[in-house]
């Protein structure tokens, strides 16, 4: 006779646990994960899994269904309407916890139902008691008519916009959107802190059922709001190829989970060499910023947006920076309006979040002329002060050649003291306003006794000289409006000392305050 003790019969309460749970998987649903992968999608779960750590999982109303018994039989519920078209819960990145939220696409076209917007709401509610960062991939149709058996009228109270929204500032919230993404699933990608998106991405405050109920036409999906126009006007932070959202969703996310151990820095004697002497010599900045900060951390949001303006996050010795660059490739790096809208919006990003800003300088000062007036520009240009002004994390500035005007102002918080260290490099040069034009408006009735055109442009060139001798980075540390002229190598480590002396307790604490939507 066998000692052996067969398995135990499983328990017909358990049988019943897994069969359900089972209907749940994506499994259960094979041509309708087959179709979304023909078209190169994944499903929420698919999603969720490649974001967390493998195991690290725990989910919240995985068993609900639409509210929709009133009108379908339970077998179509448990098949159609799997978790409500939202799986989420609370998970670990990098042995991070955090919080992750998917509307799924194969349930009803990832549309918000009344129980879906419950579990939501729980979710939220959690990330607000434990100040989880939290991703949400957002895609979806909208809020869904047809819950029955919930009693409704006007659907309007739902708590879960307000409550997502309230985060701002206080927990990081990143959004991925990868399809359609529409109406009050837009709305949930708007409000988050940095937008993912990638080439199938449609994004717009209504569907094309809404365009066409309002009398405005017939609009494809993808037309709506195309990743290319979303990336022009600023609303989506990255722009990644689709098999790269959840990669770029992790790398964003790692920038808000605390400093790094293991960091490489760049060979720093390049920078010597970086800027062009010339005043009216372009470059591109970005290999800069690259080499101040540690190897392979930094990503650039909204690229597409005033570009004249770069925008990213790095790390300088391990701790998240963020970065604010005039680009003289475009607009010669002047301040436009769009630009004082990134940068401020940008800066509040890294007050909220506890992220030093390093601001690098070399601008001719706000753009003038009256079609840039026409751009609402005095009113947008001046956020960026507010932004600077008001900031409670450290800022460094750095004068890599102009400063000059209420531009350069702008970027060092309002003045050359208004950052814990402005520093100069050594063909910088600051003043009111572009030196040349000063000599112009200055000189002008000097200029205009000069008859001869070649000798009153000699003239202005022998004046330019005098006037950048004058305003150049020696002789204004030498009446003490910057702190020191350094030289372009030494630049990371003074700079990643000053944050250091700044943050005592080894990591810095974010006001918490709203950061706006633009």
């Amino acid at each position: 006779m066998s000692d052996a003790n067969p398995d135990p019969p499983v328990r017909a309460d358990l049988l019943r646990l897994l069969a359900r749970r089972a209907l749940t998987e994506d499994a259960a649903r094979p041509e309708a994960v087959a179709r979304l992968h023909a078209r190169g999608g994944r499903t929420a779960r698919e999603d969720v899994a490649a974001l967390v750590d493998e195991g690290s999982f725990v989910e919240y109303g995985r068993f609900v269904t639409a509210a929709q018994e009133r009108r379908r039989d339970l077998d179509d519920l448990l098949d159609r309407t799997v978790a409500d078209g939202i799986v989420g819960g609370l998970a670990t990145v990098d042995g991070h916890a955090c919080a992750v939220l998917s509307y799924d696409y194969l349930v009803m076209a990832g549309t918000q139902g009344m129980r879906g917007h419950r579990k939501t709401d729980r979710l939220l509610d959690l990330v607000e008691r434990t100040e989880l960062p939290t991703v949400f991939f957002a895609a979806g149709g909208g809020g869904r008519p047809g819950d029955t058996d919930v009693p409704l009228v006007s659907a309007l109270d739902v708590p879960t916009f307000a409550a997502w929204a309230r985060l701002s500032g206080r927990v990081p919230r990143i959004a991925v959107v990868t399809d359609n993404c529409f109406a009050g699933n837009a709305v949930v990608a708007g409000c988050a802190d940095l937008l993912v998106a990638t080439e199938r991405a449609s994004l717009g405050m209504g569907g094309p059922a809404m365009i066409a109920g309002g009398g405005l036409g017939d609009v494809a999906a993808a037309d709506v709001g195309p990743l290319d126009v979303m990336v022009a006007n600023g609303v989506v932070d990255l722009a990644v190829p689709h098999d790269e959202a959840v990669p770029a969703a992790r790398r964003l996310l790692r920038y808000f989970l605390g400093p790094v151990a293991d960091w490489t820095a760049p060979d720093q004697a390049w920078l010597r060499d970086a800027v062009p002497e010339g005043e009216r010599t372009s470059y591109d900045v970005l290999p800069v910023v690259e080499t101040l900060c540690d190897e392979d951390s930094v990503t650039v949001l909204r690229e597409g947006f005033a570009p004249e303006l770069l925008t990213a996050l790095g790390r300088l010795e391990g701790r998240t920076v963020g970065v604010v660059a005039n680009d003289t490739r475009h607009s010669a790096g002047a301040i436009t309006a769009d630009a004082g809208d990134k940068a401020a919006r940008f800066l509040q990003l890294c007050d909220a979040h506890g992220f030093p800003v390093v601001s690098l300088v070399d601008t001719p000062g706000m753009m003038v002329g009256p079609e840039a007036e026409r751009t609402g520009l005095v009113r947008h240009t001046a956020r960026l002060l507010i932004a600077g002004a008001q900031l409670s994390v450290p800022l460094v500035g750095v004068v890599l050649r102009r400063g000059y005007g209420l531009g350069a102002q702008a970027m060092l918080g309002g003045s050359t003291h208004q950052p814990l260290a402005t520093l100069a490099w050594p063909g910088a040069h600051l003043g009111a306003m572009g030196l040349e034009g000063a000599v112009r408006l200055s000189m002008r009735r000097e200029l205009e006794t000069i008859e001869d055109v070649d000798a009153r442009e000699a003239r202005v060139r022998e004046l330019t000289a005098l006037a950048q001798e004058h305003a150049g980075a020696l002789n204004v540390a030498r009446h003490f409006e910057v702190d020191d002229v350094v030289d372009p190598a030494e630049t990371r480590r003074l700079v990643a000392a000053v944050v250091a002396a700044a943050a005592r307790d080894g990591r810095l604490r974010g006001s918490g305050r709203t950061v706006d939507t633009w």
